[in-house]
């Protein structure tokens, strides 16, 4: 961090996806919102954050950028931080600078981009322009995007980081097959985090890469937490099982729970362009967490879909 056509949509429209009522105190949430340590710091990084694929590649127009500042502006309130882009995003580190000159306050943010180009001045140049687009001095966490050139890439990332341009490094990759060489660079290159893709639709990395970066002090962010709508799929028509709904009132929040429960994972970014799904998102950052059992039972329940 889900073969019948229903979306998160439609769930909402049955009742089936019961979230939090769109007058939760805010303020509350925030002070409840889980945090983990990110182990090559210890600065504590809320539990969920925001991914902006697609779904922050719009116009600068008025309302769009309202739109994007509102669901921004959710995260904040009930105590998130991290927003998740990239240059191979189009324009949606144009548009997290517009919600910022929109009146989000910079310092709440974790801003996480990533460098997804060939060369070293080439890729100097493109991590400058994310900087600028997203009208910032410093960018928390500077990615090399699915592990593309990604010697020269360190070398400037790290570079920065002495400069104090770039707080944190990273690598990312979204498909399994990709796993085994991430694992490789880790071991060479020693990020501060990685970004994968993992749910209970994709396990594979529970056998690899989680223990890794656990072993290894590396933080973990969460990409396709819902499996690109599928976990929605297989859930249609279904509510929530009974012995789940103590601590996950949405299928939402039960996979979301699911992945952020994990001792290696630091953060889940859903993307969403849905206030109402941003509410229901941050809703599984707060109160129970799954244990060891209840992992288990949730990742058999799902398997016997």
């Amino acid at each position: 961090m889900k073969r019948s056509t229903i979306n998160r949509r439609q769930l909402v429209g049955s009742g089936l996806l019961l979230g939090l009522a769109p007058g939760v105190a805010f303020t509350e949430q925030a002070a409840s919102m889980l945090r983990k340590p990110i182990p090559s710091s210890g600065e504590k990084l809320p539990v969920i954050g925001l991914g902006t694929y697609n779904v922050f590649d719009t116009e600068s127009s008025a309302s769009e950028i309202a739109t994007r500042k509102a669901i921004v502006e959710q995260l904040t309130n009930a105590g998130g931080s991290l927003l998740d882009t990239s240059p191979m995003y189009n324009r949606s580190e144009r548009v997290i600078g517009d919600v910022i000159k929109a009146g989000v306050d910079r310092d709440a943010l974790f801003l996480a981009t990533k460098v997804w180009i060939d060369g070293r001045a080439a890729g100097a140049a493109q991590m400058q322009r994310s900087a600028d687009l997203m009208q910032t001095d410093v960018v928390d966490l500077m990615q090399v995007h699915n592990l593309r050139d990604t010697a020269l890439h360190m070398a400037t990332i790290r570079d920065w980081q002495e400069a104090g341009k770039i707080r944190y490094s990273g690598l990312t990759h979204y498909t399994a097959g990709a796993q085994s060489a991430l694992a490789r660079e880790m071991r060479e290159f020693k990020p501060d985090f990685i970004q994968i893709n993992y749910s209970l639709g994709e396990r594979e990395a529970e056998n690899s890469l989680l223990p890794m970066a656990k072993d290894q002090g590396v933080a973990v962010l969460i990409n396709r937490p819902f499996q690109a709508g599928r976990l929605f799929s297989a859930v249609a028509g279904k509510s929530v099982p009974e012995w789940a709904q103590t601590f996950a009132s949405s299928w939402g929040q039960f996979f979301l729970k699911f992945i952020i429960s994990h001792p290696a994972v630091t953060c889940a970014i859903p993307a969403t362009s849905k206030p109402h799904h941003m509410l229901d998102n941050l809703g599984a950052g707060t109160g129970e967490m799954p244990d060891t059992a209840m992992r288990k039972r949730m990742a058999n329940f799902f398997e016997n879909l």
